[in-house]
Order: C-alpha cells, then structure tokens, then sequence
C-alpha cells in the first residue's frame, strides 16, 4: 500500500491549541477564565510563521517574488526564522537584517536554515534594522523580495484569515475580551478584525511596553517607534501598557506554576490579559504565545 500525500511545511502552519492558565489566575473571579494560543506548535515555533507564509504565497500569486530573487527583511528573530524555513522550502535564499542582540537561539535558527544575517547595532533596536533593510533595497532594488513585514498587508491578513477565526471556533464563540502586544502589530489588527466582524461585542485591548527603552523583545512602544504601515490605531477599545520588570516575573512564573515556558512577549502578553481579567466578574480572555521559551535560554530565563 503506498503512503497517502504528505503536508508541506506551509500545511503544517496554523490550527495552533488553546491552553488555558490555572494558576497565576488563582485572584480571579470564579466566572473569568483566560487562555492562550500555543502558537509555538507552529513548524517554524511562532506566530510569526503564519504571516511569512501568507507574504510569501501571495507574492508569489502575484509575481512580486521571482526564481532568482533573494527574500530580505528586518526582523526581532522570529519572522526571520520563519522567512529563512519557507524560503528554504520553496528554494529562495533568504537574507535578514536584526538587532545584534537578539537571542543566541534565534541566531542558530537562522543560521540552520541557511540565511544570511546583517546585524544592527542593539541601541537602536527593531527601528534600526529596518532602516538598513530599506537602505539595501533601495540600492539594489532588482536584487530582493522585500517581505516588509511591517507595511505588508499581507501580515494582517493571515490573522484575519487564520487566527482570528481559529480564536472564534475553539471558545465557541464565547470569547468577551482579546489582548494582545504590539510589534509589527499584524496579530492584533488581523485577530480584531476577524472577532469584530463575528461579533461587535468582543472587547480588543492592545498592550506596549510602558516606556520607550524596554526589554520586551519584539514589542514596539508605538509613541516613540517606527510607526507600521499595517498598524491602525483605530481599532483597540483599549490600550494598556506592561512594565519589563513585571513581564520578566511573569516569565519565570510561568514555568514553574503552570508547567509553561514562553518568552518575554508571551509573558507580557499573560500580565496585560490578567490585568484585564481582574476587572471582570465574567467573562473569557484569550492572549497569544507568540513563541517558546527555549528561545531565550541563553539570556536572561537562564539567569545570566
């Protein structure tokens, strides 16, 4: 009997579980619960696989990305981890641009899938890898795809298409609240939209970190940043704001009381929905988990 067809690594993106926290909501109302999306199941381990693949799948619909092209774009780590694995499993060569200081694991990752990696010097953060990406389009335009995760619609766009509607189906619909941080800002405005168009009466909350110099990788303080092309400041009921001090607690509680190891945004994400959920007599909070942990062993998880 031959063997019936198997997925690509693009099939394999998505339909990410629930996992619901039971500890660190022990000060919670009996009527309010708040889960998460366990998005580092995904083959690439973030969140961020499903916006590569919806840039790259409709790039290539379109013919904006060539045989022959190299895929370029800045990154924290994980949506470079994400390009250089579809890049590779489509036959592109994939080249990053990031902030030298991101964690040593994202660095292997990268490297294991054979990017090639520019780094940025660290003071100047998200912002300062993606003016050098930009710089290298320009001066050699015919030479890249730019992905531009932060001004591609196409980010947005598998939330709204993929998350968003996984969300709605796995609470039945009984999702009241959605809070989420910002980065490129993609999850938060494609999950709302999604939630808002099944039902107006879900409450989105966005989350940044407190002040513009953090520790809170991948978040952006929108303030103070490079505003992305995608992000639309309309669409939050609410904003909220997490210290990174608070965020690095979260991140080591975790771990040891609900047997869950995320990284710092994750973590972040858990003190934004559980500052909501305080509010609450009733109701159900779901966040994201953008990526694992082991992300972040080498650094400050690991007490270094």
């Amino acid at each position: 009997m031959s063997p019936g067809p198997a997925a690509s690594v693009f099939e394999l993106i998505g339909n990410t579980p629930m996992v619901e926290l039971r500890h660190v909501t022990r000060d919670l109302a009996p009527g309010v619960r708040v889960l998460a999306k366990a998005e580092w199941t995904n083959p690439g381990g973030s969140v961020k696989d499903r916006a590569a693949r919806q840039i790259l799948l409709e790039a290539e619909r379109s013919g904006a990305l060539r045989p022959g092209q190299t895929i370029l774009d800045s990154t924290s780590g994980n949506t470079g981890i994400a390009l250089a694995m579809l890049g590779a499993a489509r036959g592109y060569p994939v080249a990053l641009v990031m902030p030298k200081n991101v964690s040593e694991e994202r660095k292997m990752l990268i490297d294991a899938f054979g990017a090639s990696i520019v780094y940025t010097d660290p003071i100047d953060g998200s912002d300062g890898a993606l003016l050098e990406a930009r710089r290298r389009v320009e001066a050699e335009p015919s030479r890249w795809f730019y992905a531009d995760q932060y001004n591609n619609p196409a980010n947005p766009r598998a939330h709204q298409l993929t998350t968003g509607p996984e969300i709605w189906e796995q609470t039945g619909g009984e999702i009241t609240h959605f809070v989420v941080g910002l980065g490129t800002s993609g999850t938060f405005v494609g999950v709302t939209r999604a939630l808002k168009g099944l039902s107006p009466r879900v409450v989105c909350v966005s989350m940044e970190p407190a002040t513009p110099v953090h520790g809170l990788e991948g978040l952006k303080h929108m303030e103070t940043a490079i505003r992305p092309g995608i992000y639309d400041d309309r669409l939050a009921d609410r904003r909220i704001t997490v210290e990174t001090e608070e965020a690095y607690e979260m991140a080591r509680r975790l771990p040891s009381e609900e047997g869950i190891l995320v990284g710092y945004s994750g973590a972040a994400n858990v003190c934004a929905a559980l500052a909501i959920a305080r509010e609450m007599t009733s109701g159900l909070v779901v966040t994201v988990f953008p990526d694992h942990g082991t992300r972040y062993l080498s650094g400050w998880l690991a007490g270094k």
